[in-house]
C-alpha cells in the first residue's frame, strides 16, 4: 500500500501542524517506513510497535543533538510512523503494537497491509483521491512549488491559513 499510507499521513499532518516547514516528504517516509522494515521478514516486527517510533524518535534526538533545524526536519520521521500505526490499525494487535510489554515474541501475525489484500483496494482510492486533492489544494502543478516542495518537502506559506 502506498497511497494510504502517503495521501493520509500527508494529510493528517497538516491538519494537526498547519506548519509550512514541515518536511511533508518525512511525513509520508515515515508513513511508509513501517511496512518496509517488517515486510521482508514476513511478518510484523519493530516497524509495528510504539517501541520503533519511540526508538526512532530517541535516535532523532540524541543524533541531532546541537542541531536544531535538522532535528526540526528529521521530527517528521517518527511522526511519519506513529501515523502509519493509526492508519494501519496496528493497535488491534496488542502483544505487537506494545512490544515488549507483553514479551519479547512477535508472534506469527502478518504485515497488516499484505494481509489485507483485496481490501486495501478502497483505501488506495481514498489515499489517492487526498493525494490529488493536495496536489490541487497545494498548487503542486506550478512548477515553482513543485520543484520547492521536492527539493525542501515544504510548502508554500502563502497557502496555509
Amino acid at each position: 500500500m502506498l497511497f494510504w499510507f502517503a495521501g493520509l499521513a500527508f494529510l493528517a499532518a497538516w491538519v494537526v501542524f498547519r506548519d509550512p516547514a514541515l518536511d511533508h516528504r518525512l511525513i509520508v517516509a515515515g508513513a511508509l517506513l513501517p511496512d518496509l522494515v517488517d515486510a521482508p521478514t514476513g511478518g510484523v516486527w519493530l516497524g509495528h510497535t510504539v517501541a520503533g517510533s519511540v526508538l526512532l524518535l530517541a535516535a532523532v534526538m540524541i543524533l541531532t543533538r546541537g542541531r536544531r533545524g535538522l532535528r526540526r526536519q528529521l521530527l517528521a520521521l517518527p511522526i511519519g510512523t506513529l501515523l502509519h500505526l493509526v492508519l494501519d490499525g496496528a493497535w488491534a494487535d496488542t502483544d505487537v503494537f506494545w512490544w515488549p510489554a507483553f514479551g519479547f515474541g512477535f508472534g506469527s501475525s502478518g504485515v497488516p497491509a499484505l494481509e489485507r489484500g483485496l481490501a486495501n483496494l478502497p483505501l488506495e482510492v481514498v489515499g489517492l483521491g487526498v493525494a490529488v486533492w493536495a496536489w490541487r489544494r497545494f498548487r503542486l502543478t506550478e512548477a515553482g512549488r513543485r520543484r520547492q516542495f521536492l527539493r525542501t518537502g515544504r510548502l508554500g506559506r502563502d497557502l496555509v491559513p
